[in-house]
């Protein structure tokens, strides 16, 4: 059994930042890779950013140089700097965790319940 948490949405105007965070807890073995996706109404959920076991990132290019994901190891815990926040970065966020879980050493995917992020133009 493994959840994740995210927190740190909220409204925001243009131009401004937001931290998220999403924590993992459970029967946790290994994280492999944690990461975010976004999904605005009536749009398919898209990657925002991936941070993958060893320190390796992808972006986004909608969000190259206004985002940064990060992660605490130790914590299970990733994060997402949002700066230069636009309109267009409104949706609901939600955390994603590829994890082997104890005992079984199966590696499964799991999803967050969302956070959402709203930018006021």
């Amino acid at each position: 059994q493994v959840q994740l948490v995210e927190s740190g949405g909220g409204l925001v105007q243009a131009g401004g930042s937001l931290r998220l965070s999403c924590a993992a807890s459970g029967s946790i073995f290994r994280v492999n890779a944690m990461g975010w996706y976004r999904q605005a109404p009536g749009k398919l959920r898209e990657l925002v950013a991936i941070f993958s076991s060893g320190g390796k990132t992808n972006y986004a290019d909608s969000v190259k140089g206004r985002f940064t994901i990060s992660a605490d190891n130790t914590k299970n815990t990733v994060y997402l700097q949002m700066n230069s926040l636009k309109p267009d970065d409104t949706a609901v966020y939600y955390c994603n965790a590829n994890i082997k879980e104890y005992f079984n050493y199966q590696n499964m995917d799991y999803w967050g319940k969302g956070t959402l992020v709203t930018v006021s133009s």
